[in-house]
């Protein structure tokens, strides 16, 4: 059984500069989108400050966020890397099952990643993912490499949005007309 331990916190940075964005497209009615939580059951808590040192996963979470953008339904994880090297074995495979599902249902699901020795921030299109997954069925290594993506879908702060990711999503729209 899977359990919580101070690296449960990966990728913290990350979701709360997303977390950030989101309140801003909510308070300019441009999306409505929510961090759902990883469901736990706590194993370990100290009692002097509540905080919880050890706990396990209750059942396999889907995604970091799911919401709607201007009626689009949408689904993302958000992914920390500190190299130029993102492995997909970040990526679990009920997360691909889940994301695979929602797009069969006229969602757009997709990763931002932030590649924190840049200070950069990707929108994967889901499509890009299955990609680099089929490929490892012909041999290639369980990564792709920074210097492979696509330059168009890297996303930067604006407007006061940290993580401007209705830009990527726009673009990948526009891609799939």
């Amino acid at each position: 059984m899977a359990t919580w331990n101070s690296r449960g916190l990966r990728g913290s940075t990350l979701e709360e500069l997303i977390n950030i964005t989101n309140e801003l497209y909510r308070e300019k009615g441009l999306g409505l989108v929510q961090k759902i939580p990883t469901p736990i059951t706590p194993v370990k808590i100290d009692k002097e400050n509540g905080n919880i040192s050890l706990a396990y996963f209750e059942k396999d979470s889907t995604v970091d966020y799911i919401g709607v953008v201007q009626g689009i339904p949408v689904c993302f994880d958000a992914k920390e890397c500190a190299v130029d090297k993102f492995s997909l074995r970040n990526i679990h495979e009920h997360q691909i099952k889940f994301m695979e599902d929602f797009e069969n249902q006229k969602g757009i699901s997709f990763l931002i990643i932030m590649f924190t020795h840049k200070n950069e921030f990707y929108y994967m299109r889901f499509n890009e993912l299955k990609g680099y997954l089929e490929r490892t069925k012909e041999g290639h290594p369980q990564y792709f490499k920074y210097d492979e993506l696509d330059k168009e879908f890297f996303i930067k702060g604006e407007s006061g949005a940290l993580v401007h990711y209705l830009k990527g999503l726009q673009r990948d729209l526009k891609d799939r007309d």
